[in-house]
């Protein structure tokens, strides 16, 4: 039995004819750039997420960029963020104008450890970006009174989280600002790339709505610059569309992941972190193998026909666009260590139990024994 990593088609098959309705209605609109289905894709998902705004951007990589542009960044002006992250995280800081500088993480979340954060603090930090790896929420009390406590911004790279919470809060709006994508592996998937910046604060809404269009203002005057990052109305009709499934997605998710936990309980791998304080979202469901059982594994899974993939095989502050900082390896070692031994593993909201059975006896099979 093949089981893929990550599988859109059921969903789009059992939404054909909803997406199909969606479609025709952009295209007898004439709307294409921003408009009516982008405007209504904001107002929903501003209400999903409890926030005061939602702005529909090109995609969770421009939603990060956007934001923190609109901080102002002078050169120089550093961002801390998480080593464990797509290249995006840090990418945004460096496009913005910051200099990135890379905390540690906790070893059982995979996301920033506060107590790293604190010794990365100087003179010339003005934010925290802090990714909610995986789906699952990052410290955010402890994040947010660290900032308090020195003054600084706090940003939430919630890509990979939409559905996730903190204390019962949606991640991505508890923050200064919060970036969403909606790339097609996400829980809320575009056909195609899209994003949104979320936030509670109104000055630094009008700034992200100036700049996602070039920083335009309704008289052709320019005070700060922007680009073009705004959300396609095609694919905000599509997002429309899928948007009030995502609370029965994310539970389903969550019964995938709760029978991966039981039945894998008594197996050399560490499986998810969660607490009373965070509802994990399972965009990926990445187990942790010690003592160098991930490759055996992983070639195993792939010898089955069981999708999994490594995310990330090498941490930001090792990656070579990043030599200029300075880093060298060893000095962030939880960071380096999990790199070597996470793996995700099949999770869809369509999967079935026979599939998850494969692989589930799959990773068994590895560990047979020990």
């Amino acid at each position: 039995m093949a089981v893929p990593l990550f599988d859109l088609t059921l969903q789009h098959e059992q939404l054909r004819p909803e997406l199909r309705r969606a479609f025709e209605s952009v295209v007898d609109s004439g709307h294409f750039i921003m408009g009516p289905a982008v405007e209504a894709f904001e107002t929903k998902l501003a209400e999903f997420c409890g926030v005061k705004h939602a702005i529909g951007v090109s995609s969770g990589a421009d939603a990060l960029t956007v934001i923190l542009m609109a901080l102002d960044l002078a050169p120089g002006d550093e961002v801390i963020t998480s080593p464990m992250a797509y290249v995006h995280v840090a990418g945004a800081i460096q496009r913005a104008g910051g200099t990135p500088v890379f905390a540690d993480i906790n070893p059982r979340t995979f996301n920033l450890a506060p107590e790293s954060i604190e010794g990365a603090i100087t003179p010339k930090t003005r934010a925290i970006l802090a990714p909610h790896l995986f789906g699952l929420s990052a410290n955010l009390e402890a994040i947010l009174a660290i900032a308090k406590a020195h003054g600084l911004r706090v940003i939430e790279d919630a890509d990979q989280a939409i559905g996730a919470r903190y204390q019962d809060r949606q991640v991505g709006a508890i923050g200064d600002a919060g970036a969403m994508s909606f790339f097609p592996t996400k829980n809320l998937a575009a056909l195609g790339d899209a994003g949104a910046v979320l936030t509670n604060d109104d000055a630094l809404a009008q700034r992200v709505r100036t700049m996602r269009f070039h920083g335009i203002q309704g008289d052709y005057t320019v005070h700060r610059l922007g680009g073009a990052f705004r959300l396609d109305a095609m694919q905000a009709a599509m997002l429309l569309v899928k948007l009030p499934y995502v609370e029965q997605w994310t539970a389903r998710r969550r019964e995938i992941a709760e029978r991966y936990r039981k039945r894998l309980d008594d197996v050399q791998v560490t499986c998810p972190f969660e607490d009373e304080h965070r509802r994990h979202a399972f965009n990926q469901y990445t187990i942790r193998v010690r003592a160098g059982g991930r490759e055996p594994l992983r070639h195993h899974l792939a010898a089955c026909e069981i999708g999994c993939r490594v995310y990330y095989p090498r941490p930001l502050h090792l990656q070579p666009c990043f030599d200029h900082l300075g880093y060298e390896p060893g000095a962030l070692p939880e960071a380096e260590r999990a790199c070597d031994e996470v793996l995700s593993i099949p999770i869809f909201t369509e999967m079935t139990k026979d599939q998850q059975d494969h692989v589930i006896q799959a990773i068994r099979d590895v560990f047979a024994g020990d």
